[in-house]
């Protein structure tokens, strides 16, 4: 054989070679989206990404940082921004929204910008969020051919009510939903007041050719907020397909006596938080909040069903299929804040779909899929009850046997604590003054310690499960509130000295109630929190067992509070974890510490920790394209929790 004959076979066979090795390592290492909020539809937030792992982690290095320009520090009549988005990956584009709600499309290797989309929104309105918005959506038309403009559109649901549909690939609004691409949500709503009352901040669920949609509500001005309607949109054309009220509507729009036994009235009992879908059972499960408004339910009486509760509902219909509640008549601002995670369960040689549930309470339920019944047992205790005017607080309340609470729910004043043995004192004081009687203790016009306060146990930020090893994941935060019952007479004077700055604490009228009231963080003069340190933890939970595995402080107050020294271990905040298959947690979300951490799902065990430029007030998301594995999160710090603020989307990837 001649000589080149023999080496076009050599080249030919090297090809071969290559391209086999080529598709080897494609199989190995495929292209994994992120199309979801939560990853998956079910809201596991569970990557089979297994590039990073627990040996290379620690070689983690920034790949890009991307800046949205929308941050404002509250001047000039705007709120503060909150980017707490968790960005999408389909179809090869990295999309997501901003703290002014606008739509970004980026490539997801370079972090640069394909299109941009302005809703426009009125960034001076008086909305009850900052300036924020948790996401986008995406959605594909089967009936659509590739290059069709709007096959695949991305929807938002934005700060001022209205829900956009925009061409994934243009970013133009789809001109064939609603009005120009766009529905009005506020339409056909009664009892909203004012501008900033009605919002929409997390992003849609999606099941088949649906777009649901909840709503944020600021549910303490009134006794009779709008309604917490949950309704269904075409797709195609942003056509209502159905609604579902998570309480019994009242439309006297009076509110009557606190003598009257009979009376009713309320609203809210919104899902604000992400919703799941099972779209092979035709369910979309909702996270509903309390009803209005959230410290006295005089006129709201019984268990508010179905506030504070999970709902499974009919994806096709939105029929009411099972529903099960958290916290009966809620006094305390106890939403089930988190959205729903859909998982299946390894019990007894069985394989149970369950959904999963936390709450402010810092409780967790496994339930059912099916039914809605409890997993582990949930037994109802007696609680406190109120003495205030017109109250009928729940006798009992439910709590799980297992898993066992996993932040602590009460909180004396033999437990004060500060840097300083004066700190300490100031704190034992303030907390002597206050009644004690641990979790569910209704409030009073003397106060109460609501421990947890409403910033949770668990909230918004959610969990993350992983399914070989069986662990949920989630971060908890434990902050006490001092909360007062305000009489109507005395209330005016008490607002009017808060506008002033010379009562620092929120307060809110509860209109139309014999009380308004007030509530701050029971924090010493030096303004730390005066229960004792941890107040952020990330914990995992075993669900084969129901027990707790691990439980390890997140987040330091080096960059907080720099004057403190040693700093202390476990700050407080918001946003949520991922998991990947390798093992690896991903999560931020400390106030005033500046990292996207790693831990070791086994153990809790820190493996790394990459510089953010603020804190990331977000849950972070990961995916692989070209062979390679990146890691982002939103860093944009918090303007309610007095953080650093920013506008940076950052990436890492191994060098």
């Amino acid at each position: 054989m001649r000589q080149s004959a023999i080496l076009a076979i050599f080249v030919c066979m090297n090809l071969m070679l290559a391209c086999s090795s080529k598709s080897s390592r494609s199989a190995r290492q495929p292209e994994v989206d992120w199309p979801y909020y939560g990853n998956d539809a079910g809201g596991m937030r569970f990557s089979p990404l297994v590039q990073i792992d627990k040996n290379n982690v620690e070689h983690l290095k920034l790949a890009w940082t991307y800046h949205t320009g929308d941050i404002s520090d509250g001047s000039h009549g705007m709120r503060k921004s909150e980017f707490e988005a968790t960005p999408i990956l389909v179809d090869g584009t990295l999309y997501l929204s901003t703290a002014f709600n606008r739509v970004v499309a980026l490539d997801p290797v370079t972090g640069r910008e394909r299109w941009s989309y302005d809703p426009k929104i009125k960034l001076t309105s008086d909305y009850s969020e900052g300036l924020m918005n948790r996401g986008v959506s995406a959605w594909l038309d089967p009936r659509r051919k590739p290059g069709d403009p709007c096959r695949r559109r991305i929807f938002i649901g934005t700060i001022d009510a209205r829900l956009i549909a925009l061409d994934a690939a243009t970013g133009k609004p789809c001109a064939d939903f609603g009005k120009q691409g766009q529905v009005i949500l506020t339409q056909g709503l009664t009892r909203i007041l004012r501008k900033g009352e009605y919002e929409e901040t997390s992003p849609p669920a999606i099941i088949d050719d649906l777009v649901v949609v909840g709503s944020g509500i600021s549910d303490n001005d009134r006794v009779n907020m709008p309604s917490g309607v949950v309704r269904a949109f075409d797709a195609r054309t942003g056509a209502l397909r159905w609604s579902w009220e998570p309480i019994p509507p009242n439309n006297s729009g009076v509110p009557p006596k606190p003598s009257d036994p009979n009376a009713w009235l309320t609203g809210a009992a919104n899902a604000w938080a992400p919703m799941a879908v099972d779209p092979a059972r035709d369910l979309v499960f909702v996270p509903t909040g309390s009803a209005s408004p959230d410290y006295w339910g005089g006129f709201r009486k019984g268990d508010d069903k179905w506030a504070n509760s999970v709902v499974a509902l009919r994806g096709r219909t939105g029929e009411f299929v099972w529903g099960f509640q958290l916290v009966h008549h809620d006094l305390w601002d106890y939403d089930t804040a988190s959205p729903p995670l859909l998982a299946t369960l390894h019990r007894n040689g069985r394989e149970i779909p369950v959904v999963i549930e936390g709450n402010k309470t810092g409780m967790l339920y496994v339930l059912d899929r099916d039914t809605g019944e409890p997993v582990f047992p949930v037994k109802e205790r007696a609680v406190p009850q109120s003495h205030a005017l017109g109250e009928q607080t729940s006798p009992t309340q439910p709590f799980p046997e297992a898993p066992p609470p996993i932040t602590p729910q009460q909180l004396t004043a033999a437990d004060a604590w500060g840097v300083t043995r004066e700190e300490r004192e100031a704190c034992r004081k303030r907390m002597a003054g206050l009644e004690s009687g641990g979790i569910f203790t209704p409030p009073t016009v003397k106060g109460i310690i609501a421990f947890p306060g409403n910033l949770g146990g668990m909230n918004w930020s959610g969990y993350a499960f992983d399914p070989q090893r069986q662990i949920l994941v989630t971060f908890t935060d434990s902050i006490p509130m001092e909360v007062h019952l305000i009489p109507r007479d005395r209330y005016l004077p008490i607002e009017r000295a808060a506008k002033l700055g010379k009562f620092r604490a929120e307060v809110s009228p509860q209109h139309g109630a014999p009380y308004g009231f007030s509530r701050a963080p029971v924090l010493s003069p030096g303004g730390l929190p005066c229960n004792p340190p941890p107040w952020g933890t990330l914990v995992a939970v075993d669900l084969s067992t129901g027990k707790i595995r691990w439980s390890v402080p997140l987040g330091t107050s080096q960059d907080y509070i720099p004057r403190l020294s040693p700093p202390i271990q476990g700050m407080f905040g918001l946003g949520g974890p991922i998991v990947i298959a390798s093992g690896i947690v991903f999560i931020a979300g400390e106030v005033g510490d500046n990292y996207l951490r790693a831990f070791d799902i086994e153990t809790g065990k820190e493996l790394w920790k990459g510089r953010l430029p603020v804190s990331g007030q977000a849950t972070p998301m990961t995916y692989e394209i070209n062979g390679k594995q990146y890691v982002v999160i939103a860093a944009g710090g918090h303007g309610k929790l007095g953080d650093k603020l920013g506008d940076a989307l950052v990436a890492f990837a191994l060098p």
